[in-house]
């Protein structure tokens, strides 16, 4: 390589860098804002309790043994790879989520991961804490109702 085409290169690298590392007046990347989120980020006061997604507020009832075994068998399956009961891991402990959460809010963030982590302020402060977002795993409404009724037995 001849000196010349070093310090091209160079050149061109040197470019690249400091056209990369932006100054402060920049727009934010997209998925990240330039200002704190609000308190209510423009959600309702239903979504700010129950979470944005399909499912509606509603009153669980008695928990169903049964699917509550499904959700057993889901759990392991498709969450107990980041989450634990008693204890942090890659995700938060579930084993009081459903004192924290409303039934309608856990099945949400589980149908609807990626908008409840970039447009709910409570699914925010979480991936803040453990910065790793919850992948979509595909579940259906029964399915994430499975998982619910496990939860609920915890």
């Amino acid at each position: 390589m001849t000196l010349r085409s070093t310090l091209s290169l160079f050149v061109l690298s040197a470019t690249l860098l400091f056209s990369a590392c932006g100054g402060s007046d920049s727009e934010p990347a997209a998925g990240q804002t330039s200002e704190a989120p609000t308190a209510d980020a423009g959600l309702s006061a239903e979504e700010l309790e129950h979470g944005i997604g399909p499912i509606a507020p509603f009153e669980p009832g008695p928990i169903n043994a049964a699917l509550a075994e499904r959700g057993a068998e889901l759990f392991r399956m498709k969450c107990s790879s980041c989450h634990k009961m008693d204890g942090r891991y890659v995700g938060p402990a579930l084993g009081n989520i459903t004192e924290e959460r409303s039934p309608a809010y856990i099945m949400n963030m589980i149908l609807n991961p990626q908008e409840m982590i970039t447009t709910h302020p409570e699914a925010k402060k979480k991936f803040a804490e453990f910065m790793t977002p919850m992948p979509n795993q595909s579940l259906s409404e029964d399915d994430a109702r499975a998982v619910l009724e496990f939860l609920r037995q915890q």
